[in-house]
């Protein structure tokens, strides 16, 4: 590949769906903003892979640079502010506020969950060392002065793949698709509200259930969510399907890169399958997962998304780049399969002491039917999004929930407010 590997989601097609991460910070107190834009302006020399500006070279790439210009924080208003634009310094990220909120915003193209959480949590570390005068103790945090850690900002080449055939190839029963949800969410603008619950569950409770009924924390919400669509879907829909992305670079010997790597593994399951007890669906569900996550498995994922990138190096000119991307987008194009729903989770999050003064958090982007699952010591969150305003889902889920004997609170809904970017073009 030519460019940096951040680069080239840069393509991404943003006419319907933003892509963007957004992740929100709910503290004990309301916020500082002064004392917010310090600490973001401190964290920021932590991650200066995220501090960086978007020009166009001679053939019409997009390139990434340094930005010595400050992280911007704003007070959260009905304007939505494009990443990338003159408004935010040019940056691809920036941080808003209301209340006890804080809304961290990054651009997809720099990172998933794996890449934004760490600069999420050296933020807030900062912000709580600055605002209360402390130093909590947080071994699982970066603090602004720790260096970057081996291999960090590392850049994938395709011979750290591994070059073994994959050893499972997984056939699909080919699940339910919410075509008519997203087909009234893309043409029906009144229709169209895309909004987001927040439930929170105890870690330890939680935990207990997903080992007691042979399940990982991710396995057991695929199945919650199949159970879930069972209630909903009509009995003429015989697979439903779950999906989940696979951060692949421990498997490639980068454990630390924060590019947003993803391989995906799939669960599918008949009507008769679903239906089944958690403890007949945990060593189910975890074993296809697993079975899709072998280093030959996503290793292969891997190589058909940098031969897709290397092919669009080939490429000259810019408006030829973005019709390429739109036709061979390795993450969305004709031959990427797709779940009923989809389920991810970027692993424990250790906060420490900083623990005290947050009260929750959760990662929002665009997507239907979509569950985004964080940790915090004592907590787990899921923030649960559609992009219609539609109840019989979320009523779903928690039917579901307390059928299972599983302890939440929930909040929401809660409106989107998702940036999408303003780029340069010829």
């Amino acid at each position: 590949m030519k460019y940096n590997i951040d680069s080239y989601r840069l393509y991404h097609d943003e006419k319907h769906f933003s892509f963007s991460l957004q992740v929100k910070v709910t503290m004990k107190d309301p916020v500082d903003p002064v004392i917010l834009y310090s600490a973001v302006n401190k964290a920021i020399n932590r991650y200066p892979y995220y501090s960086v500006k978007v020009s166009l070279d001679e053939e019409g790439g997009y390139v990434l640079s340094p930005n010595s210009s400050p992280i911007l924080v704003f007070p959260m208003e009905k304007k939505i502010r494009r990443l990338g634009s003159k408004e935010i310094g040019y940056h691809l990220a920036f941080v808003e506020y209301e209340g006890r909120d804080i809304y961290f915003n990054i651009s997809h193209s720099l990172c998933g969950g794996k890449g934004a959480f760490p600069w999420v949590m050296t933020n807030v570390f900062q912000y709580v060392r600055e605002r209360y005068n402390v130093e909590p103790d947080a071994p699982g945090i970066r603090k602004p002065e720790d260096p970057l850690l081996e291999n960090e900002v590392c850049e994938p080449t395709l011979d750290m793949l591994s070059k073994e055939e994959p050893n499972y190839t997984y056939a699909t029963r080919n699940p339910f698709i919410m075509i008519k949800d997203y087909f009234a969410a893309l043409f029906i603008p009144f229709l169209r509200k895309p909004n987001y619950y927040l439930f929170t569950f105890p870690q330890e409770e939680l935990v207990s259930y997903a080992k007691k009924n042979g399940h990982s924390v991710a396995s057991l919400f695929i199945a919650l969510m199949g159970k879930t669509m069972d209630k909903v879907l009509p009995e003429k829909v015989e697979i439903i399907g779950g999906e989940i992305a696979h951060n692949p670079t421990a498997d490639i010997g980068i454990p630390n890169c924060h590019s947003d790597l993803l391989s995906r593994a799939y669960v599918e399951y008949s009507r008769e399958e679903i239906r089944r007890d958690m403890a007949e669906l945990g060593p189910m569900t975890k074993g296809e997962i697993r079975k899709q996550i072998h280093p030959s498995v996503s290793s292969s994922y891997l190589r058909n998304t940098f031969t897709a990138l290397d092919r669009l190096d080939q490429v000259k000119g810019y408006r030829n780049k973005i019709e390429f991307y739109k036709e061979n987008n390795p993450y969305t194009n004709k031959d990427v399969r797709h779940g009923t729903y989809i389920v991810n989770y970027t692993g424990w999050m250790h906060w420490g002491e900083v623990t005290d003064y947050v009260e929750s958090y959760g990662c929002i982007v665009e997507g239907h039917l979509l569950l985004e699952i964080t940790s915090m010591e004592g907590k787990i969150f899921v923030s649960f999004m559609q992009l219609l305003d539609k109840t019989k889902y979320i009523e779903s889920f928690k039917k579901v929930l307390t059928e299972q004997g599983l302890t939440y609170s929930v909040e929401g809904p809660y409106r989107k407010h998702i940036s999408k970017h303003e780029l340069p073009k010829m």
